[in-house]
């Protein structure tokens, strides 16, 4: 919470500032106004001084508030942290795996809502990124903080900067209120940005039409069974809030895949009812293709293959378990009968993660390394009145282990072996409104030299409430006869 005041003092110290950066005037001369389709006014300057501003702002609150010593930087810790080499930090987990990608989208969303494109805006959560490890802190500079930052940060900005974008796109010309607001939480550079800047950079970014589906659920999780070596407090009953989007399904007839994420998928699960605060996320996972193309088999069958940027964070009871990757894969539909349609993905590739224990509130006992994972999916839809779901995910997470007394311990190269699976099934009654009941599993085998193995499980039922965004649960129709 500290993370996120800090902030929110930022953005506001960049509006009160906002008059002294170049375009700052709310009605902007023709040729200054954003144009997507040509280039035409956007900037490189802008997000710069944006990014400048927000470090030095979220550094100031971090300097007076929480931790003078490690945020008290001066030309002597920036010097000595240009000459040092990188390290793997040990800050509490929820810090480097969710505070920090969420700090490179605001770097990222700063360059996105000014016009440039995904890959330019990415040299923004790098160069960010940078300056923070560099001037931000006393600290040496962390290449899992690089990581997580600056590509895990362009990950979740690309997919907040369309969810935003979306938004208000829906409401034509002039997004009311509220559409705005939305937009601004989603993407809170975004909302800066039209806000202090006005017409210049009022274009909403085209999503030419792509195929959605949207789902929001609310509900009650049972934890019926927690199996852990480790001591730590469980809730038995827990309330559930997730919302959930698939964006440019592919077998949309004229859609094209030209710009990274035109295809997405975007999940985040909070937990309202968690012992701590800090334990109210759950669950964000996001995959995106970055670059690849269209394909069909025959007539009923479509899909999309291609390199995809991945982040995940899921923290159940027992332990957690993050990556930052790139991986290959497919995603596709095939229509089985008249009123039947399989939706599926299959994803596997490399990135950086971590993973541990969720038994110390210190929230230091996990450890780095390189991580394969696998992901496999599959939506099974019966016309508009049910669906059928079921997921998979592995990871392998081996590397140097984080102790909780004195951070890093090269001693000890560990190695964890993570599998979620989830089964659900959902049932539509009127309308957007639908019941749906869901299964989780999530397995950790923990195991290193000279320590003792350790298993961990949880598993979960959850029914729920679903409010649907696609009257045939995302099936996307092609077929001219139907």
């Amino acid at each position: 919470m500290t993370a996120a005041r800090g902030a929110v003092l930022a953005l506001s110290l960049l509006a009160c500032a906002s008059g002294l950066l170049p375009g700052g005037a709310r009605t902007a001369r023709a040729g200054e106004r954003l144009d997507w389709e040509t280039g035409k006014g956007e900037s490189y300057v802008i997000p710069a001084l944006e990014v400048s501003g927000f470090i030095f702002g979220l550094n100031q609150f971090n300097r007076h508030f929480v931790d003078s010593k490690e945020y008290g930087s001066d030309f002597q810790s920036i010097g000595d942290n240009l000459t040092r080499p990188l390290v793997i930090d040990h800050d509490p987990f929820r810090i480097n795996e969710l505070g920090h990608p969420y700090q490179g989208n605001i770097y990222f969303g700063f360059a996105r809502s000014a016009g440039l494109d995904f890959w330019r805006s990415l040299l923004y959560s790098l160069g960010g990124s940078l300056l923070w490890e560099t001037a931000g802190e006393t600290t040496p500079p962390a290449l899992n903080d690089h990581v997580n930052t600056s590509i895990g940060g362009a990950f979740i900005g690309e997919a907040a900067f369309r969810m935003a974008s979306l938004l208000l796109e829906g409401g034509g010309s002039r997004p009311g209120f509220w559409r705005e607001l939305g937009a601004a939480v989603l993407s809170p550079p975004t909302g800066f940005n039209r806000l202090v800047f006005g017409d210049r950079f009022d274009a909403v970014f085209p999503s030419r039409n792509p195929e959605v589906f949207v789902r929001l659920r609310l509900g009650a999780a049972l934890t019926y069974e927690v199996d852990s070596d480790v001591r730590h407090d469980t809730n038995r009953w827990d309330g559930a809030a997730e919302y959930s989007i698939s964006y440019g399904l592919p077998g949309k007839p004229g859609y094209e895949y030209k710009r990274p994420f035109d295809y997405f998928h975007f999940e985040f699960t909070a937990v309202p009812t968690a012992r701590e605060v800090d334990d109210t996320i759950e669950n964000v996972s996001i995959h995106g293709m970055l670059a690849g193309r269209r394909y069909d088999l025959g007539d009923r069958f479509r899909g999309i293959w291609g390199v995809f940027g991945n982040f995940d964070y899921f923290a159940p009871q027992a332990f957690r378990v993050s990556a930052t990757a790139a991986t290959v894969g497919t995603v596709f539909q095939w229509w089985l009968s008249r009123h039947v349609a399989l939706q599926g993905t299959a994803l596997g590739g490399l990135g950086l993660g971590a993973a541990g224990t969720a038994g110390d509130r210190a929230q230091r006992d996990y450890h780095y390394g390189l991580t394969p994972l696998t992901f496999l999916g599959g939506r099974l839809i019966f016309g508009d009145r049910a669906m059928l779901e079921a997921t998979g995910r592995q990871y392998y997470v081996a590397g140097t282990s984080s102790s909780r007394e004195t951070g890093v311990d090269t001693r000890h190269f560990s190695q964890d072996v993570i599998v979620r699976v989830g089964v659900g099934f959902t049932v539509r009654l009127f309308g957007p409104h639908a019941l749906g009941i869901q299964y989780l599993i999530s397995n950790r085998n923990f195991g290193a030299p000279d320590l003792r193995d350790r298993h961990q499980s949880v598993q979960a039922v959850l029914l729920s409430y679903n409010f649907l965004g696609h009257s045939r649960f995302g099936a996307v129709e092609w077929r001219p006869d139907e």
